[in-house]
């Protein structure tokens, strides 16, 4: 099983910005993934910024987001191309990191600042936000 980030790059502040997750060895059962989206600064530990619930019925269409993306950052997923998306706005120098993808069967939704083990990872891809 393999996740692929893809969309990472040089943007101006102001600008924006879409990352695309690409999975695949997940076969049908990728739908049913929790998603979630991760970043981490140079020199800082890593974050989670957004999640999309999928797996537990009593959550599923749920997003999550950290206080630093609300508002301008939105997790969604294409279940036929077995992909999601984080699509990024109002960008700044401080959004500039390397930006993780995960998913996870059955995982535990972020809560009260803390976000759970994802089982899957992809590699990263690098977002710079120039001043």
């Amino acid at each position: 099983v393999q996740l692929v980030e893809s969309g990472g790059g040089l943007v101006e502040t102001g600008g924006s910005l879409i990352l695309s997750c690409a999975a695949s060895g997940f076969g049908d059962d990728f739908a049913m993934y929790d998603k979630c989206w991760f970043r981490q600064a140079p020199g800082q530990e890593r974050e989670g910024i957004a999640c999309l619930s999928v797996s537990d019925p009593k959550w599923r269409g749920n997003t999550y987001y950290s206080d630093s993306v609300q508002g301008r950052f939105t997790i969604s997923s294409d279940n036929a191309r077995n992909t999601f998306y984080l699509r990024m706005a109002s960008l700044g120098p401080q959004d500039t990191a390397t930006y993780y993808c995960a998913a996870d069967p059955d995982f535990r939704p972020p809560s009260g600042g803390i976000w759970y083990h994802m089982d899957h990872w992809g590699v990263g891809t690098l977002v710079t936000v120039s001043s």
